[in-house]
């Protein structure tokens, strides 16, 4: 594929931003490690060699007979029983982390929260749960969340932003009168009364968020559509008879899409804000999803155990400034005064 000059003058200037080039790729780092959380926290094996013959309980659920055991149920490969008879007559390779988001370590020597030690290198919440764990998990719920929220916001604001700005008139006048009443419902209170009603999952939580994220992309398309909408350009195609949607999406929404991109890493971090607001005020996911906002909940009413607050905290922060520090970059690439002085 060809890249344009100015593409490659924007990528420079991305580049130039070391501090923004920098948390992309350590984001990216974050964004895999935590989409291939089950193979590196899991309190199943990734591997098991038995009689000659290969398993891959991560993936694949086996009863613990196919180890020679007694019960129908699945193996508990955490359950010394389980262990010896498997390697008596083969291995097991164990991920990094031996506990998923839900796994209670039943071996604790001191109550919970347990404070960090060799097996739980984060300490342990108050029900015995690996806290690296949970924030390894919690950590793929929020940068889904953000994501998914990021791409429908986009759809739906360029959208209504580039027929509010292409028509204008009355046509612009009513939807942006309705968008400011809409804009104007004060959504936390709106999530916490629908959450009476409705158990909040992350879908119903995603499309709640949706029905108000998306008015500030449309607000910036809209504005550079009124800009270039009279321009020669645009005049030229209307005469030749070019259809609406064609002259709206293949000629003035790629001028739109600058202001729209430099935005979007912001509504990412807005996104992970609010559900772990949510989470910690307990109206967000169920109580047993893993979530950081759920994590700092706990460090508050467990003063007593602060590696809870602490590694929430720093957790979050680290996210939240990575998101910033790309949403920086990318603002600065896009500004004609960086990459064309």
């Amino acid at each position: 594929m060809k890249v344009s000059p100015v593409m490659r003058r924007q990528w420079a200037a991305f580049r130039a931003n070391r501090r923004g080039y920098w948390a992309l790729w350590l984001f990216a780092l974050l964004a895999v490690l935590a989409l291939g959380a089950r193979f590196i926290a899991n309190e199943r094996p990734l591997l098991v060699q038995f009689q000659g013959d290969w398993y891959t309980p991560v993936l694949v659920s086996y009863p613990e007979t196919t180890f020679g055991g007694f019960f129908d149920t699945e193996a508990n490969y955490r359950d010394p029983v389980v262990q010896e008879l498997i390697n008596a007559d083969g291995w097991m390779l164990w991920p990094l982390i031996r506990f998923d988001h839900t796994t209670i370590n039943y071996d604790l020597q001191v109550p919970s929260p347990a404070p960090p030690s060799a097996e739980n290198w984060l300490g342990t919440d108050n029900q015995g749960r690996d806290v690296l764990a949970r924030i390894l998990y919690g950590y793929r719920t929020s940068i889904l969340f953000g994501l998914l929220l990021m791409a429908a916001s986009a759809v739906i604001g360029i959208a209504v932003g580039a027929v509010q700005g292409y028509y204008g008139g009355w046509t612009d006048l009513v939807s942006q009168r309705l968008i400011e009443v809409w804009s104007s419902m004060p959504i936390l209170y709106l999530i916490i009364i629908l959450s009476s009603f409705v158990v909040p999952s992350f879908w119903s939580l995603l499309v709640i968020l949706l029905l108000f994220s998306w008015m500030a992309l449309s607000d910036l398309v809209r504005a550079e559509f009124l800009r270039c909408r009279n321009l020669d350009y645009v005049r030229a195609a209307q005469a030749l008879g070019v259809s609406a949607p064609v002259v709206m999406f293949r000629h003035i929404l790629p001028n739109a899409m600058v202001a729209t991109l430099t935005f979007m890493p912001f509504i990412v971090n807005g996104a992970i804000v609010t559900l772990t607001t949510l989470d910690f005020m307990g109206f967000g996911l169920p109580a047993s999803s893993p979530s950081l906002g759920e994590l700092l909940a706990q460090g508050k009413a467990n003063l007593h155990a602060p590696w809870l607050a602490l590694s929430g905290f720093i957790a979050l922060a680290l996210l939240l400034s990575l998101l910033i520090f790309i949403g920086e970059a990318v603002r600065d690439a896009f500004d004609p005064r960086k990459y064309l002085a």
